[in-house]
Protein backbone atom coordinates (compact mmCIF):
# COMPACT_ATOMS: atom_id res chain seq x y z
CA UNK A 1 0.00 0.00 0.00
CA UNK A 2 1.47 3.35 -0.99
CA UNK A 3 1.36 6.46 1.14
CA UNK A 4 -0.84 9.23 -0.11
CA UNK A 5 1.04 12.30 -1.37
CA UNK A 6 0.42 15.40 0.69
CA UNK A 7 -1.95 17.91 -0.88
CA UNK A 8 -0.43 21.20 -1.94
CA UNK A 9 -1.58 24.24 0.03
CA UNK A 10 -4.95 25.72 -0.94
CA UNK A 11 -4.36 28.83 -3.09
CA UNK A 12 -6.24 31.85 -1.74
CA UNK A 13 -7.17 35.23 -3.20
CA UNK A 14 -7.92 37.95 -0.62
CA UNK A 15 -10.44 40.59 -1.72
CA UNK A 16 -11.29 43.63 0.37
CA UNK A 17 -11.22 47.35 -0.31
CA UNK A 18 -9.28 47.88 2.93
CA UNK A 19 -5.54 47.19 2.61
CA UNK A 20 -5.45 46.81 6.40
CA UNK A 21 -8.00 44.00 6.28
CA UNK A 22 -6.08 42.21 3.52
CA UNK A 23 -2.83 42.60 5.48
CA UNK A 24 -4.45 41.15 8.60
CA UNK A 25 -5.78 38.16 6.68
CA UNK A 26 -2.42 37.64 4.96
CA UNK A 27 -0.55 37.58 8.28
CA UNK A 28 -3.12 35.32 9.93
CA UNK A 29 -3.32 32.89 7.00
CA UNK A 30 0.46 32.83 6.66
CA UNK A 31 0.56 30.89 9.92
CA UNK A 32 -1.16 27.93 8.24
CA UNK A 33 1.06 25.63 6.14
CA UNK A 34 -1.90 24.29 4.16
CA UNK A 35 -3.19 27.76 3.11
CA UNK A 36 -1.25 29.97 0.69
CA UNK A 37 -2.15 33.54 -0.27
CA UNK A 38 -1.43 33.85 -3.99
CA UNK A 39 -2.98 37.27 -4.60
CA UNK A 40 -4.94 40.25 -3.39
CA UNK A 41 -7.53 42.55 -4.91
CA UNK A 42 -9.19 45.74 -3.74
CA UNK A 43 -12.57 45.14 -5.39
CA UNK A 44 -14.61 42.58 -7.26
CA UNK A 45 -13.49 43.76 -10.69
CA UNK A 46 -9.84 43.19 -9.81
CA UNK A 47 -10.74 39.82 -8.27
CA UNK A 48 -12.42 38.67 -11.48
CA UNK A 49 -9.40 39.78 -13.51
CA UNK A 50 -7.08 37.87 -11.17
CA UNK A 51 -8.97 34.55 -11.22
CA UNK A 52 -9.15 34.67 -15.01
CA UNK A 53 -5.35 34.50 -15.22
CA UNK A 54 -4.18 32.76 -12.02
CA UNK A 55 -5.10 29.41 -10.48
CA UNK A 56 -7.07 30.02 -7.27
CA UNK A 57 -8.83 27.47 -5.08
CA UNK A 58 -10.67 29.82 -2.72
CA UNK A 59 -11.58 33.51 -2.81
CA UNK A 60 -12.00 35.19 0.58
CA UNK A 61 -14.04 38.30 -0.25
CA UNK A 62 -15.77 41.15 1.52
CA UNK A 63 -19.38 41.72 0.52
CA UNK A 64 -19.38 45.51 0.70
CA UNK A 65 -16.87 47.02 -1.74
CA UNK A 66 -16.90 49.81 -4.31
CA UNK A 67 -17.21 49.23 -8.07
CA UNK A 68 -18.23 45.56 -7.91
CA UNK A 69 -19.43 44.19 -4.57
CA UNK A 70 -18.84 40.66 -3.30
CA UNK A 71 -22.21 39.32 -4.41
CA UNK A 72 -21.85 40.53 -8.00
CA UNK A 73 -18.22 39.43 -8.16
CA UNK A 74 -19.08 35.96 -6.83
CA UNK A 75 -21.78 35.50 -9.42
CA UNK A 76 -19.37 36.48 -12.20
CA UNK A 77 -16.47 34.38 -10.90
CA UNK A 78 -18.43 31.12 -10.58
CA UNK A 79 -19.99 31.52 -14.04
CA UNK A 80 -17.09 33.03 -16.03
CA UNK A 81 -16.05 30.87 -18.99
CA UNK A 82 -12.40 31.95 -18.81
CA UNK A 83 -12.29 30.92 -15.16
CA UNK A 84 -14.03 27.60 -15.90
CA UNK A 85 -11.60 26.88 -18.74
CA UNK A 86 -8.90 26.46 -16.07
CA UNK A 87 -10.91 23.84 -14.16
CA UNK A 88 -13.50 24.07 -11.41
CA UNK A 89 -14.06 27.70 -10.43
CA UNK A 90 -12.75 28.78 -7.05
CA UNK A 91 -15.09 28.52 -4.10
CA UNK A 92 -15.98 31.89 -2.62
CA UNK A 93 -16.17 32.57 1.10
CA UNK A 94 -17.84 35.92 1.66
CA UNK A 95 -17.31 38.01 4.78
CA UNK A 96 -19.35 40.81 6.28
CA UNK A 97 -19.14 43.13 9.23
CA UNK A 98 -22.91 43.32 9.73
CA UNK A 99 -26.19 41.47 9.27
CA UNK A 100 -24.92 37.98 8.47
CA UNK A 101 -28.42 36.47 8.44
CA UNK A 102 -29.60 39.05 5.93
CA UNK A 103 -26.80 38.09 3.53
CA UNK A 104 -27.09 34.29 3.53
CA UNK A 105 -29.94 33.97 0.98
CA UNK A 106 -28.21 36.28 -1.51
CA UNK A 107 -24.87 34.53 -0.97
CA UNK A 108 -26.49 31.18 -1.75
CA UNK A 109 -28.21 32.62 -4.83
CA UNK A 110 -24.92 33.86 -6.34
CA UNK A 111 -23.05 30.63 -5.61
CA UNK A 112 -20.95 31.50 -2.57
CA UNK A 113 -19.68 28.57 -0.53
CA UNK A 114 -20.05 30.27 2.87
CA UNK A 115 -20.58 33.59 4.63
CA UNK A 116 -18.72 34.58 7.79
CA UNK A 117 -18.49 37.60 10.04
CA UNK A 118 -15.25 39.52 9.56
CA UNK A 119 -14.52 39.10 13.25
CA UNK A 120 -14.95 35.31 13.24
CA UNK A 121 -12.48 33.38 15.34
CA UNK A 122 -9.35 32.40 13.39
CA UNK A 123 -10.15 28.69 13.63
CA UNK A 124 -13.59 29.27 12.12
CA UNK A 125 -11.97 31.14 9.22
CA UNK A 126 -9.36 28.40 8.72
CA UNK A 127 -12.05 25.70 8.84
CA UNK A 128 -14.24 27.52 6.29
CA UNK A 129 -11.33 28.01 3.88
CA UNK A 130 -10.19 24.39 4.21
CA UNK A 131 -13.73 23.11 3.67
CA UNK A 132 -14.16 25.35 0.62
CA UNK A 133 -10.88 24.11 -0.87
CA UNK A 134 -11.87 20.48 -0.23
CA UNK A 135 -15.30 21.08 -1.80
CA UNK A 136 -13.66 22.56 -4.90
CA UNK A 137 -11.47 19.47 -5.16
CA UNK A 138 -14.52 17.22 -4.73
CA UNK A 139 -13.30 15.75 -1.46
Amino acid sequence: MSARAPRPPARLLLVDDSPWQREGWRVLLGSQPDLEVVGEAGDGTAALRFVRTHPVDVVLMDIQMPRLNGFAATELIVADERVRAQGPPPRVVLVTGVDLDDHVPEAARVGAYAVLYKDAEPEALFDALRAAAAARDGL
